[in-house]
């Protein structure tokens, strides 16, 4: 059986076709019908097969920590929901959601809230990562619309990324722009980042730019601009253009310390370019001014025509696969469903339209006040839906003593290995990508399908019915009363024409009326799906006009601000945090799976040659990062490709993968006043050494529980470990308990043991002062198979195999292909991507290591001229 289905990572939304084997396996391709990707994935998308396992699945409802029909869980979880909001009023209450929701589940949610429980708090993940970019659209545009698509980053003349990695974090896309500026070479590409990062490998120009001051470099733009507007053609318009009449050239260099030169050069290169689009993503958004950042952004394109037309716009990427779709339905917790807002028209025709008289009428809480405010005990239950905020809020260690101060906690979840589920009340069992069945829409506005393909495991349920189900007990049955989730669907795209009459840009009308079976089968599609546009609508703002009750477009006056995070002689350094290629939010789907640990299996932070020798830090040097509010550890990277006095480290590690990795345990919640987003990308931090002599790795038939005294990372199938003593004394310990017998190799430098239970392998541990070399394929596969032979038995207990070498850290995941491997094939003469890839096979998959790969081709001639 095949099934087309999108894939559940970034908000490129890229199509997949799933085949179910006769052995039971699933196979996964990218579906070259998509026009998405048109057949492109990336690694992460590749490996979608490998995550189809029960292992670490939430399977059935929970309360108080014992397992409970789900008729116990939803009454006990509506039983005390209602008591709180009897005894405290809507407003003790709040929903947290997930941009991996699909629209469904998500309208579901927003409409129990907002509609008839009365309250607007209701807000999602997507206020980390986009919300900075809905005020500037809605600013500007009067509607959170993204004017353009993909097919016009690959016919403009100039594109411009700012803030974002889009090799690492939106490959498809980033290759698509790859092929087509190989393809039309005059094309520029500019990349505007504090980092050199992969996605400055096809780049004309890099701007290496003071962390947080793009605003300035915008306003400059502006200013250069002034003169080719015609008076009064945008709302705002003078207020803008003195704004940024106070940011000449000389000034904005300064400011973003860039070289005048190369400053002046992308500013010529914008305005002479006839057609231009502006990439932006999480460096923009994730900042206490992200959102006058998106509107410098936008005003540019607006001044300059480059909008409304090909190859043109103001971009801003998605960051989840359905950040957008919650954003439609109402998800924010300032905004009401289809792009309503809280005004007395808005709230009176969504009551019309619900049938409710109970409808929120005014903003709710945002993601960071809301969880201060659980803290403070103001809310005193909260429903947590497909999302680990105890990993990806800022201030972590605050939010979760804020979890466990809460009276009621409901979680609905797929992976036990969800740090947020430990707080949990109550667990409710969610359907994983594969078993549910909806709609989510991409960066570009295009809806897709989610295609369930495998049976639904266990007790898991979609998420739309479990709202509905819980409604239903809070005696709001009949607004709830759907079967299936074409149903919802169906009642969402009939609100978003519900007198419309062209007042709002989202409106899919034209779908609403779509059978069950025209539902299955709806093929990709951009909105506004109208009567007049049945089709779908490939660009916006074509005519000139937006959404502003006066239909004029607006340019907003920007003040460019600092960062509020600012080095002091006690945390001299600045920390940006982010994401890295083969991982997704915080593993709970991607950690499990062993080649999407190869590429980067340690939690790294990127440190400038010159700080590292000032702190006397050296590469591989284990390391620990202090703010005010916490500290994390990392594995030291040193690189010209960091800007001096900052870092970086990426934020997926949680603790289920690490001891103490989590990044947004330093970051302060620091907010955008308008959009309510958090400051993730600027921390003052310091940053130590930490000695640790003592490293190695661990097998274990299943997890441990480590002594405090040991750091470790966890990696698939087995852990890495550093301590600053040798301790094993545990593993006696515990082989003492499990009546396992231990087999040593041990001397003063190193430590090596297996533990047997029987001839079947429980345990094997490899601890050293030096780097030990391991065959851990062979080490792996000894866990499956009974051990007999104590020539093997010794042969383990030395390291696995008698061709040991240290392979070195993989770089190309799809093929598996090592570090060591290609630089031997550079050595050999393989001096082209290209070539590489036609002996190891590197970078001809999803292409997302090429970078990578002129990059290790580069310092190999480098080195070998010296």
């Amino acid at each position: 059986m095949t099934v087309k289905t999108t894939c559940p990572y970034c908000g490129v939304g890229c199509g997949v076709v799933v085949t179910q084997n006769p052995n039971g396996s699933v196979s996964v391709a990218g579906d070259a019908d998509h026009p998405a990707n048109l057949g492109r994935l990336c690694v992460k998308g590749a490996a979608l097969g490998e995550t189809l396992g029960l292992a670490g699945r939430l399977l059935a409802p929970e309360v108080d920590g014992q397992i409970a029909s789900w008729d116990r869980a939803l009454d006990a979880a509506a039983g005390q929901l209602a008591e709180i909001i009897h005894q405290h009023g809507p407003q003790a209450v709040a929903f947290y959601a997930s941009g991996q929701l699909l629209t469904e589940d998500y309208y579901a949610a927003n409409k129990l809230m907002k509609g008839f429980i009365g309250s607007a708090n209701i807000d999602t993940n997507s206020r980390l990562c986009m919300s900075s970019a809905v005020v500037g659209y809605k600013r500007a545009l009067g509607a959170d619309a993204v004017p353009g698509n993909y097919q016009d980053i690959e016919t403009s003349d100039l594109v411009v990324l700012v803030g974002s990695n889009a090799a690492w974090a939106h490959p498809v896309l980033y290759q698509r722009l790859a092929a087509a500026k190989a393809q039309r070479p005059a094309m520029k590409v500019v990349v505007i980042d504090p980092r050199h990062t992969a996605t400055c490998d096809i780049a004309d120009l890099h701007l290496a730019l003071k962390p947080g001051t793009d605003a300035g470099l915008f306003n400059g733009l502006l200013n250069l601009l002034a003169q080719q507007i015609p008076p009064d053609t945008f709302d705002g318009q003078q207020r803008a253009l003195d704004a940024a009449a106070a940011w000449p050239l000389d000034r904005c260099a300064a400011f973003c310390d860039l070289p005048r030169d190369d400053l002046a050069r992308f500013y010529h290169w914008f305005i002479s370019a006839d057609r231009a689009v502006t990439l932006y993503t999480m460096g923009i958004n994730q900042s206490s001014s992200g959102s006058d950042k998106c509107n410098a952004i936008i005003n540019v394109h607006l001044a300059s025509g480059k909008f409304g037309r090909e190859g043109c716009g103001p971009f801003s990427l998605t960051g989840q696969p359905n950040a957008m779709g919650g954003r439609e339905v109402g998800g924010l917790a300032n905004q009401l469903a289809c792009h309503m807002g809280f005004n007395p028209q808005d709230i009176a025709r969504l009551g019309r339209f619900w049938g409710s008289k109970r409808i929120a009428e005014t903003p709710g809480l945002m993601a960071v006040e809301l969880f201060e405010a659980i803290y403070r005990g103001e809310v005193k239950a909260v429903w947590i839906m497909g999302t680990n905020p105890a990993v990806s809020l800022p201030d972590s260690d605050r939010v979760r003593e804020a979890l466990r101060r809460c009276p009621l906690v409901i979680v609905s979840e797929v992976s036990t290995h969800s740090d947020t589920l430990a707080f949990a009340d109550i667990r409710f069992p969610a359907q994983a990508w594969g078993e549910k069945n909806g709609t989510v829409t991409n960066s570009e506005r295009r809806i897709s399908r989610q295609r369930a393909f495998v049976s639904a495991p266990g007790e898991t349920r979609p998420d739309w019915w479990i709202v509905a189900q819980l409604a239903q007990r809070l005696g709001f049955g009949e607004a709830f009363s759907w079967h299936h989730p074409a149903e919802v669907f169906s009642e969402h795209a009939r609100l978003s024409g519900f007198e419309n009459h062209g007042s709002r840009a989202f409106d899919i009308s034209g779908l609403a009326s779509l059978s069950i079976e025209q539902w299955d089968n709806l093929a990709p599609i951009q909105w506004p799906v109208t009567a007049n546009a049945p089709r779908g609508t490939a660009r916006l703002l074509e005519t000139g006009q937006g959404w502003h009750p006066s239909k004029r477009l607006q340019l907003i006056a920007v003040e460019p601000q600092n960062a509020q995070a600012q080095t002091t002689a006690h945390y001299p350094l600045l920390l940006n945090t982010g994401r890295i290629r083969d991982q997704w939010h915080t593993m709970t789907r991607t950690g499990m799976v062993p080649r999407l640990m190869q590429h980067q299996p340690l939690p790294w932070v990127l440190i400038h040659p010159d700080d590292a020798s000032h702190l006397g830090i050296g590469e591989q040097s284990l390391v620990r990062l202090t703010s005010p509010r916490g500290w994390a550890l990392g594995c030291a990277r040193i690189s010209v490709e960091q800007r001096s006095g900052e870092l970086f480290m990426p934020m997926h590690w949680n603790n289920h993968f690490a001891s103490q990795s989590r990044v947004n345990a330093l970051v302060a919640s620091v907010i955008d006043p308008h959009s309510g987003q958090p400051e993730s990308k600027q921390t003052a931090v310091r940053l130590q050494r930490v000695t640790a002599p003592w490293r190695g790795s661990l097998f274990s038939r299943r997890a441990l529980e480590l002594p405090r005294s040991i750091m470790w990372w966890r990696q698939a199938a087995s852990w890495k470990l550093a301590a600053s003593t040798l301790d094993t004394g545990w593993i006696e310990m515990l082989a003492g308990r499990e009546g396992w017998q231990l087999q040593y190799a041990r001397s003063d430098s190193f430590v090596h043991l297996l533990a047997w239970q029987g001839a079947t392998l429980q345990l094997a541990l490899y601890l050293s002062r030096h780097e030990t070399m391991l065959d851990e394929q062979t080490i792996v596969a000894s866990f499956d198979a009974p051990v007999t032979d104590p020539a093997q038995r010794h042969q383990l207990l030395a390291g696995g195999g008698a061709q040991q070498t240290l392979r070195g850290r993989t770089v190309c995941s799809c093929m598996g292909v090592s570090e060591t491997a290609i630089c031997a094939a550079i050595a050999a003469g393989g001096d082209t991507p290209a070539a590489l890839g036609k002996q190891l096979g590197c970078g001809t998959q999803c292409g997302s290591c090429v970078p990578e790969l002129r990059a290790l081709i580069a310092s190999s001639l480098t080195k070998a001229a010296h």
